[in-house]
Parts: C-alpha cells; sequence; structure tokens
C-alpha cells in the first residue's frame, strides 16, 4: 500500500502561476514497452495555441491504450521537453497515486475546452 507524500514546502501564489497546467483530449495512444518503465505513448491536443503535444506516461496498470483516445487529461505545458529513451516527451501528463502507488490520470469530471488552464 502506497503511503501520502509528505506536504511541500509553502510556495507563493506567483510561483504557482509559473505552472502552466492544461486540459487536453487524447487523440492517440500506443504502447512504449522499450521503455525503462512499461509506459504509454500519447498525443494530447490542447487545442488553440499550443496544439498537439507528445506525452510518455507510465499508465500501463490501469490503462489501455486502445481505451485512452477521447479522455480529457492535465498536463504541464511548459516544462522543456524530456527524453525518454528515444522518445521526446513535449507535457507531463499528470496522475494521482492509488494504494500501490500506480497512476491514476486526472481531468475535469465535465467536458471542458481543449486548453483551458487550471486555476
Amino acid at each position: 500500500m502506497s503511503t501520502p507524500a509528505e506536504p511541500a514546502a509553502p510556495i507563493g501564489f506567483d510561483d504557482f502561476l509559473k505552472v502552466d497546467i492544461r486540459v487536453g483530449t487524447i487523440v492517440e495512444a500506443e504502447p512504449y514497452p522499450e521503455a525503462r518503465k512499461p509506459s504509454i505513448k500519447l498525443v494530447i491536443d490542447f487545442g488553440g495555441t499550443i496544439g498537439r503535444k507528445k506525452s510518455s506516461a507510465q499508465i500501463t496498470r490501469h490503462y489501455r491504450p486502445e481505451d485512452l483516445p477521447g479522455r480529457q487529461v492535465l498536463a504541464v505545458v511548459n516544462f522543456p521537453p524530456r527524453q525518454i529513451g528515444k522518445f521526446m516527451s513535449e507535457v507531463l501528463t499528470l496522475g494521482i497515486p492509488d494504494a500501490e502507488g500506480e497512476v491514476v490520470l486526472i481531468g475535469p469530471g465535465d467536458g471542458v475546452p481543449d486548453g483551458g488552464r487550471l486555476y
């Protein structure tokens, strides 16, 4: 069973505003078994000026690639791209650990326009 992480140090509101978290819709998903930890390669459409971005997510415990297109998720869109094996991940898809520490994706409960910013 996973234990909750310790609370992070306090930050100012201006620090929070620096993290650009947006909603997007998964439009493509495929297995990425070559990753060090089994992952799924995602293409997420954030609409408007952000457009489509790629992400590698360690979500194989709860999700199958064929079930993900159409699902809205939250992601940090202003981190620099990160090389994950041979794949360049452009955004950080967000999730919460379940009781065993496996990632559960987070997204809006109701459909919202792609590109909306979390505040």
